[in-house]
């Protein structure tokens, strides 16, 4: 079991100087990975929640945190391909792998919220579709000399795309449903999970996402099953608690219980906790909870 942790991205604790402590403190403690998430817009007036209020682009945070750490893994949980062009993103993270030093894990989606699509300039129909000709496009950019592609969504007359990123990175898929968890058994490195998944039954979806990929030809032992690990530390005892909230302990529990479930990473992501990852919250006292939780559920 692979164990990272979120840096700060959303809310009032997502600074630079808390993105680089908290990245440099995990690489220090020995975390495989830190991550980040996308929100390119919040709706006047939705009810998503404070979360999502203000999010920093994951891209140049992670670009950030390259110059300052090492080691740790960089991760995107997810980006949402809709919202931009296959070549633009394959030239972005190639460079980004290439300055990190090949420690990329590129988490990709479909999207979901009809404002970001409208802004966007681009029709949630499809998206399916879409997603699964973006992979292919961004794959071939990213290996091939010389692409050439004519596709539903894409085009692209013959072209170069240098320098390619060695290696290329992985590609991790994320969605819900079983059409999403079929798509990433057979195209993708991986399956990443959303803030809002069952992990109760996780096992279930990993298990589409296996018998998929072995339809395909492919090794479902050979991919990554990543958990967003919607953490928020609680007084202990609550016997209704859901996975990873709760005390420290019954949160190393938790992971102990997904990876006996198949998971193979789980990240701690303390962005997801409204009285952290929010506009209003204290920064400060966000810190020292994050500082907390990082010693307390060290790898």
């Amino acid at each position: 079991m692979r164990i990272g942790f979120a840096v700060p991205v959303s809310g009032s604790w997502a600074t630079p100087a808390n993105m680089v402590r908290v990245a440099q403190r995990a690489e220090a403690l020995g975390y495989h990975e830190v991550w980040t998430f996308q929100r390119l817009l919040y709706p006047q007036g939705h009810p998503m929640g404070p979360v999502y209020r203000s999010v920093h682009d994951p891209v140049v945070t992670l670009a950030y945190l390259a110059g300052v750490t090492s080691r740790v893994r960089l991760g995107v949980a997810v980006l949402n391909m809709p919202f931009s062009s296959p070549a633009m993103l394959a030239k972005q993270l190639a460079s980004l792998q290439t300055v990190s030093g090949g420690r990329l894990d590129v988490g990709l989606g479909l999207g979901w919220l009809p404002e970001e699509f409208a802004a966007s300039g681009v029709s949630s129909e499809r998206r399916g579709r879409r997603g699964e000709e973006f992979v292919h496009v961004l794959r071939r950019l990213w290996s091939e000399e010389v692409v050439e592609h004519r596709g539903e969504f894409y085009e692209l007359p013959p072209v170069h795309q240098d320098p390619k990123p060695l290696p290329s990175p992985p590609i991790l898929l994320g969605g819900s449903a079983e059409v999403a968890l079929r798509r990433a058994g057979r195209l993708a490195d991986g399956w990443i999970s959303s803030s809002r998944e069952d992990l109760d039954r996780i096992d279930e979806k990993i298990a589409i996402v296996k018998e998929s990929a072995r339809a395909a030809g492919r090794d479902p032992e050979a991919l990554r099953f990543v958990t967003r690990g919607v953490t928020r530390i609680r007084p202990s005892g609550d016997a209704g608690r859901a996975p990873l909230t709760g005390s420290f302990e019954e949160i190393r529990q938790d992971v102990a219980m997904l990876e006996s479930r198949g998971v193979t990473d789980v990240f701690h992501d303390l962005n997801f906790d409204p009285e952290i990852g929010s506009p209003d919250a204290d920064p400060e006292e966000s810190m020292r909870r994050a500082e907390a939780a990082l010693e307390a559920l060290v790898p």
